[in-house]
């Protein structure tokens, strides 16, 4: 790649015209299962930052905190109205049903300047029914190094509604959580360079040594020999001008590269905790033999009420119960699962067995330990 100097317009209208070439010539690359680089990989220090902060949720319909049990919502309002001029009398005991303490979090995006505007999350911090039809004050949002880099102020949107009278509710999603939209304005900015010197690092989202390889290849191809190097599994060292315009477009170039990555991992992922299994299109299971029964037992309590004879001197009543216990096992039949080419097939075989999603769980894992499932069984 020719080495372009800076502050002449021809070398930026060349350098202009390089990208524009590069990135032409990506958008006509069409591969099977091709992906842009900045698909498969983040340039190195770009990142975003987390926030968080105490504030206080007013205007609440009667769903706030119950103020005897958490006083450090009490202790938050006495601050902040002493801090605007309002002096309380010493021992005042206030009963507010209308506020509410919150943590609000947010997270400061990359290249962040001063005045922009980000999304935050405000959850309950107390024992608050529902922040619904609430307003945040103003809070100041922190970062790790205790700085503040965003202050927040504005209405709760909540995805949620709730009704109660006379000891029955109905509710519908979370009330003690909700989002503020642009809700936070910037106040301090992150420095975030765009590499070290010469060079700009790619880290692979995730570490393979044959994708890594096919990027450095492919940039190389198109930028020009020697341009990047592969530091390991997961890093890219690529040599980048030292402009910002160039770098911006350099970088604009390369991220617009196709790459066929590498086969993934076949993978099966369990929760145990909701039952859901889900596999990704390269499971596949040698021939077995799989029979699967449930076992129900059922436990069942009478009370027995004992009592003395009427006009008795002595006795009391005493009360008892009686256990029944039943146990049902149901008959499990032996199928045969071949040997499967696809994942339709394989679902196909499991659904032969009449098994739930539950069943799934332990199906899988005994396949696993049989060496019939060939692939990684995650259970999160």
């Amino acid at each position: 790649m020719a080495v372009l100097s800076k502050g002449t317009d021809v070398h930026r209208s060349a350098w202009t015209t390089l990208v524009s070439v590069v990135l032409a010539l990506a958008m006509a690359v069409s591969l099977a299962r091709a992906e842009r680089i900045r698909d498969l990989t983040q340039v190195q220090g770009v990142r975003g930052n987390q926030l968080v902060g105490y504030g206080l949720v007013v205007g609440l319909d009667g769903t706030g905190d119950q103020t005897t049990q958490t006083p450090f919502t009490i202790q938050s309002l006495i601050n902040m109205l002493g801090q605007l001029g309002v002096q309380l009398p010493q021992g005042t005991s206030l009963q507010l049903k209308n506020i509410a303490a919150v943590m609000v979090t947010a997270t400061l995006p990359p290249f962040a300047r001063q005045g922009s505007q980000i999304d935050v999350t405000v959850s309950s911090l107390g024992n608050a029914k529902s922040l619904r039809s609430g307003t945040l004050l103003l809070t100041q949002l922190k970062g790790a190094d205790g700085q503040v880099y965003a202050v927040a102020q504005g209405n709760l949107v909540v995805p949620g509604a709730g009704a109660s009278e006379a000891g029955s509710s109905v509710q519908i999603n979370a009330l003690n959580a909700g989002r503020i939209p642009n809700g936070a304005t910037v106040e301090r900015e992150v420095p975030m360079p765009i590499g070290q010197g010469e060079y700009v690092y790619l880290e692979s989202s995730t570490p393979d040594f044959t994708t890594t390889f096919r990027i450095v290849e492919a940039v190389n191809g198109m930028m020009g020999p020697d341009t990047a190097t592969a530091v390991d599994g997961r890093l890219i060292r690529i040599k980048a001008p030292v402009d910002t315009t160039q770098r911006v477009g350099f970088l604009a170039a390369v991220e617009n590269i196709v790459v066929t990555p590498s086969e993934p991992t076949p993978k099966v992922v369990i929760n145990a905790r909701t039952g859901s299994v889900v596999m990704n299109q390269l499971v596949r299971v040698s021939e077995c033999a799989v029979a699967h029964g449930s076992l129900t037992v059922v436990i069942s309590a009478q009370p027995i009420i004992s009592q003395p004879e009427p006009f008795s001197d002595r006795g009391r009543t005493v009360r008892a119960e009686q256990a029944d216990v039943g146990i049902q096992q149901q008959k499990g039949r032996l199928v045969l699962v071949p040997a499967s080419a696809s994942l339709a097939d394989l679902v196909k075989a499991l659904n032969a067995v009449g098994a739930t999603p539950i069943d799934m769980l332990a199906i899988l894992q005994a396949m696993k330990t049989a060496g019939a499932l060939k692939a990684d069984l995650e259970i999160i």
